[in-house]
């Protein structure tokens, strides 16, 4: 007889605004770790600011409510990983997930060895994705042609190793293995890094593991873990939140009053005097002071702040009732009328 499967209790989606900073553990998708966030939190709206894969932890911001707003700032933002090459063997997909395709003896791993490595891979350089990526051919990702033992022409793309750190390690996986610590640029696939490693070595490596570090001034000793989240309270769950406004936190400020801020709110270009603003940039977080409340992006040209990304007034009333559930004053609601 056929049974019924249980049936699952429906969640009362809320609104949520911030970023939370999980520290995604080893064996779920970036898109499952954020799911389960999701849930959790009980808010209406979430997303993340890049994929980690499964066999990947450590930071991964994960944006609700009104952060989704600015994820793209993450995405672009420089990272800093951990990693631990496994020398002497390629696999399919360039970790240790994959099926062993090539075997080859290793070399004397010497100081001098890793220090020409360090040299030759910190900088510009150009890089091919691997085809175990998210990335899109004619419509498909990468993956999808992998999987069918497919290899499709991928361009090398330009990218940037600020620094590169390298020592022996010890790995019951592996005869011999390297540990790394790597500071790139935004698109830099440590996978592909490690098997360039092993290929300058001319014995093969693929990633036995990874961890991001920092992504965009977010590090991973301010993460919090999905098995203490579920352990929390919603209220202490809450909590772990950050402000939307630390996605921008590293860019000048400006302040505006209760007109400014109202005309701003509106997509209205507001007109200073001379150094008003500050000096032209590119971005800016800009804040109102009745009351005081992040009300969005914007950038400065000739002193005039153009709005960007906008909070709206729905959401900064959202914003202010966690923070001070009260209800706002006459020149509060003015302010983002």
């Amino acid at each position: 007889m056929k049974q019924t499967p249980p049936h699952r209790q429906k969640i009362q989606r809320r609104p949520v605004h911030g970023v939370l900073l999980l520290d995604k553990p080893l064996g779920l998708s970036s898109n499952q770790a954020l799911q389960k966030a999701k849930w959790l939190l009980r808010a209406d709206k979430a997303g993340h600011t890049g994929t980690l894969d499964p066999l990947a932890t450590g930071v991964l911001p994960l944006c609700f409510g009104a952060a989704t707003k600015f994820s793209q700032l993450q995405l672009d933002a420089d990272k800093t990983y951990e990693a631990v090459l496994l020398l002497g063997r390629k696999t399919s997909t360039a970790d240790a997930e994959g099926d062993v395709i090539e075997t080859r003896p290793v070399p004397a791993i010497t100081p001098e060895l890793l220090a020409e490595l360090t040299r030759r891979f910190t900088g510009p350089l150009a890089q091919v994705p691997p085809m175990y990526s998210a990335l899109k051919k004619d419509g498909k990702a990468l993956y999808e042609y992998a999987r069918k033992g497919q290899e499709v022409e991928r361009e090398a793309r330009h990218i940037t190793i600020y620094k590169l750190e390298m020592a022996v390690a010890q790995d019951p996986r592996a005869s011999a293995a390297i540990k790394i610590i790597v500071s790139c640029s935004k698109g830099t696939y440590i996978r592909t890094l490690g098997e360039d490693i092993g290929e300058a070595i001319g014995c093969g490596a693929h990633l036995g593991s990874l961890r991001r570090l920092e992504t965009g001034g977010y590090t991973d000793c301010q993460c919090v873990s999905l098995p203490a989240l579920e352990a929390m309270s919603e209220a202490e769950r809450e909590a772990c939140l950050l402000p939307v406004q630390s996605l921008v936190a590293a860019y000048p400020s400006v302040t505006l009053g209760a007109d400014d801020a109202g005309r701003f709110l509106s997509g209205l270009r507001r007109r200073g005097s001379s150094g008003q603003w500050g000096p032209d940039a590119a971005l800016v977080q800009v804040f109102g002071s009745e009351p005081a409340a992040f009300l969005g992006s914007a950038h400065v040209t000739a002193d005039e702040l153009i709005p960007g990304r906008l909070l709206s007034p729905i959401e900064i009333q959202d914003m202010l009732a966690v923070r001070s559930p009260v209800t706002p004053s006459p020149a509060a609601s003015a302010a983002m009328a």
